[in-house]
């Protein structure tokens, strides 16, 4: 595991509490603290303190990397994980998006990168305990190609010793091009609004807007071959127009932290999608100036 932040520490928490061999890569200091007292997990579905296996610089090669990081992190987390990776071994990303299998296929090699995604709210409290802020933590992954079938399998195998139920996907390509679709239009009106979906969708021109940057979004995954099923658009237009909600990407989040954000990894790489296939998408660039904005003038603070 690459850390033992909110993400990769719950999952791989569970997964060495059950007796899997994990080995999680970290900073001096987290691995100290993790000495210290372990690796503690506060979830509605059960609370864990279990000692965990930590090294500070990657191992020789092992079977498998969960790769679960911040886009704008990755090119360091790639080259942390780097002496790990051997000719069998598996790296499953968990981060949101696409572009990142680009990167991955062209330092590792296409063959070694399954695809995966997680819906997870997760966080790091002041004492470095892993807070699970809901009940769901779901874990999907699957082969990209033919010849990684068995491999995803095995793999699903040990995985779900962890009890988190992870899910073998037969189309992993699909399901990460849909959660691209609504994480982009959910993170792209949150922060263009600066409010959640429930504030949005009492301006008078809330739910269109909504509904337009969705269109937006669905007609460049359909210029990528990747078509939403009616089952996830479903899913996701529910969700982006429940009145009252107060949900929020953590995009928005962290651009009212003055942190950095993945505006470009997520808005960005959807508009070059969409210019590449000739779609004019207004919104979507609209909702990219102004996070480019927001990045010009954090940068510009130091």
């Amino acid at each position: 595991m690459l850390g033992a932040g909110g993400i990769g520490g719950y999952f791989g928490g569970r997964l060495a509490a059950a007796g899997v061999d994990v080995r999680f890569l970290v900073r001096s200091r987290r691995a100290a603290q993790l000495a210290d007292s372990g690796l503690v997990i506060k979830s509605p579905l059960g609370d864990l303190v279990t000692p965990v296996s930590t090294v500070t610089e990657a191992p020789s090669p092992v079977d498998a990397v969960l790769l679960a990081c911040k886009a704008y992190d990755l090119e360091g987390a790639v080259e942390a994980i780097a002496p790990a990776v051997g000719p069998s071994t598996l790296i499953v990303p968990l981060l949101n998006g696409m572009r990142h299998l680009d990167y991955l296929d062209a330092r590792f090699g296409a063959e070694r990168i399954l695809g995966g995604l997680c819906h997870i709210g997760a966080a790091l409290g002041a004492a470095g305990e892993v807070l699970h802020l809901n009940t769901l933590q779901l874990l999907v992954l699957g082969a990209r190609a033919e010849g990684q079938r068995d491999a995803a399998r095995a793999l699903h195998g040990v995985l779900k010793q962890g009890g988190f139920a992870p899910v073998l996907s037969p189309d992993i390509q699909r399901e990460m091009w849909e959660k691209f679709v609504f994480l982009t239009t959910y993170a792209g009106m949150t922060t263009l609004m600066r409010a959640p979906i429930g504030a949005i969708l009492r301006a008078q021109e809330g739910e269109a807007l909504v509904r337009r940057m969705l269109g937006e979004c669905v007609a460049t995954a359909a210029a990528s071959r990747y078509i939403p099923s009616q089952e996830a658009y479903d899913r996701m237009l529910a969700t982006l127009t429940q009145h009252g909600s107060s949900g929020t990407a953590s995009m928005l989040r962290d651009l009212q932290g003055g942190g950095a954000t993945e505006h470009d990894h997520i808005i960005g790489d959807m508009v070059r999608r969409a210019r590449e296939a000739g779609l004019e998408a207004p919104l979507l660039r609209v909702s990219l100036a102004h996070m480019q904005a927001y990045d010009a003038l954090r940068v510009a603070a130091g």
